[in-house]
């Protein structure tokens, strides 16, 4: 009698090192994506300092964000079919500028997606504690909250990417569901004085501040990267991730512009700025309360929780994925890239990343830093200006790639796309750079420190791929390229 192949079977059967195949669908995809840009933490922690920088035109600055990356992906997606590597931007550049830059890619993502990663414990961390000491009395240090999340992070992602996108799913559906009831309760009761479209007026999306808004704004759609890194565990990639790709960033732009807006009639056009500037830290949670009730304000407060958690399981995804890649094009020891046996996931990387994350963590905390001022700020702003170079590195290699590389991959919409995309990028990282200081709230000599750690990342990584092409040309060979493709017998 013939047994049909079980899920294990399948997991069991595939060559060492290899992920899970075929567990992610554009669903899925697009869980990886939102999650790890933590709508509710994005606008109720971040949103109304655009209000006070930019003024009742900030909605308007995460449609533009979106639409410059919706650009982006028009090319970004056309070479998807063409790239093998698990390495999202690092295989893109790879295929497009060289290797050389490609390993330069690769270190940067590395450094980047870990600085996100490991900063936002100390959001979380300070979340938690405010949170706990609010509703219950409880008084719990925040290293022993960030530590307890890294343990958590760390069990969800050992169990395989597909249990982390089912977790992530329902977290994600609790947090936006939130944000929408206080949305529909502002509608509903047609605000502080009736519903207007000021914000979108010409006077108030051209507000001088608008630039510092953008930075914000980008900032908001960390992790779109995420469809290409999970490549390999996608079914019919060709397909999924493009799709994914379009609906999340078109989703989150939208998302993000209704409900700032929501925000602005709720405490009205003329009184939302003045309104963000005496209560920056409660403004949503006051709109809530106002419009839904305290029992809703108190479910947002846990959510934000929820919300952060959900991006580090989604940034800790992403960080393991990049690993596995570089173990599997030999630039990092094989051992590192390992899978599990039952699980399919790359569990060493997984190991690994959350040592380093309590060894960072640690060292903040015998410091004496505060977790927000500190480990957020401080070190998730490289991350931040990482990715959005990278963004603009492979908008450019797009470029190449279509010209040079493969000219018979470009159509006319493609090679527009990546040329405007690029052009828009690189406005974008200057408008960040520019305005960085609005995300640290540091002194001009720590902005140039932390700014700085992203070209000096780039130029490590062009080193080593000087001395892999010297030394070790075999593996260099391999930058990008992934492991050949390997069928899996049902």
């Amino acid at each position: 009698m013939t047994r049909t192949a079980s899920p294990d079977d399948k997991i069991a059967a595939l060559p060492a090192g290899e992920l899970k195949r075929g567990v992610l669908g554009s669903g899925g995809l697009v869980f990886m994506v939102v999650a790890a840009a933590a709508p509710l933490t994005v606008m109720a922690g971040v949103a109304p300092l655009g209000l006070m920088i930019g003024g009742i035109g900030a909605p308007v600055a995460y449609l533009a964000a979106g639409a410059v990356l919706i650009i982006f992906a028009v090319a970004f997606t056309r070479m998807t079919r063409y790239v093998s590597g698990g390495g999202a931007f690092y295989a893109y550049i790879a295929k497009g500028l060289g290797r050389g830059w490609g390993l330069a890619a690769a270190l940067l993502a590395l450094v980047s997606y870990n600085t996100l990663q490991i900063g936002v414990y100390g959001l979380f961390a300070a979340q938690t504690r405010a949170t706990l000491a609010d509703l219950f009395g409880v008084n719990v240090p925040w290293p022993v909250i960030a530590l307890i999340a890294l343990g958590l992070v760390l069990v969800i992602a050992w169990l395989g990417i597909d249990v982390g996108a089912k977790v992530l799913g329902v977290l994600l559906i609790l947090e936006s569901g939130i944000l929408v009831v206080m949305a529909i309760g502002v509608f509903t009761h047609g605000g502080a004085s009736g519903v207007d479209g000021a914000s979108f007026t010409a006077a108030a999306a051209f507000n001088p501040g608008m630039g510092g808004v953008l930075a914000f704004a980008f900032a908001a759609f960390m992790g779109f990267e995420s469809t290409a890194l999970y490549r390999r565990e996608a079914r019919d990639p060709e397909r999924t991730i493009p799709r994914a790709t379009y609906f999340a960033v078109g989703f989150m732009a939208v998302f993000y512009c209704v409900i700032l807006w929501s925000v602005v009639i709720g405490f009205g056009s003329d009184k939302v700025v003045g309104a963000a500037s005496e209560n920056v830290a409660g403004l949503f949670f006051a709109a809530t309360e106002t419009y839904v009730g305290p029992w809703a304000a108190t479910l947002m407060r846990l959510l934000v929780i929820s919300s952060v958690y959900a991006s580090q399981i989604a940034f800790h995804n992403a960080i393991t994925r990049y690993t596995h890649a570089l173990s599997q094009d030999g630039v990092l020891p094989a051992w590192i890239g390992e899978v599990h046996p039952r699980f399919g996931s790359p569990y060493r990387a997984s190991a690994l990343q959350t040592v380093f994350a309590v060894i960072v963590i640690g060292g903040f905390a015998l410091a004496g830093a505060d977790p927000i001022t500190g480990l957020l700020l401080w070190v998730n702003t490289p991350g931040v200006v990482g990715i959005v170079v990278l963004q603009a590195l492979t908008a450019v290699a797009c470029v190449v790639y279509f010209l040079r590389r493969n000219k018979s991959a470009s159509t006319p919409v493609a090679l527009t796309a990546a040329v405007v995309s690029t052009v828009l990028l690189a406005a974008a990282t200057y408008v960040l750079i520019s305005n960085v200081g609005l995300l640290t709230n540091a002194p001009t000599s720590v902005n140039v420190v932390l700014v700085g750690i992203v070209p000096v990342t780039l130029l490590v990584g062009g080193v080593l791929a000087v001395w892999l092409r010297n030394r070790r040309p075999e593996t260099y060979a391999r930058v990008g390229e992934g492991p050949a493709v390997q069928e899996v017998a049902a």
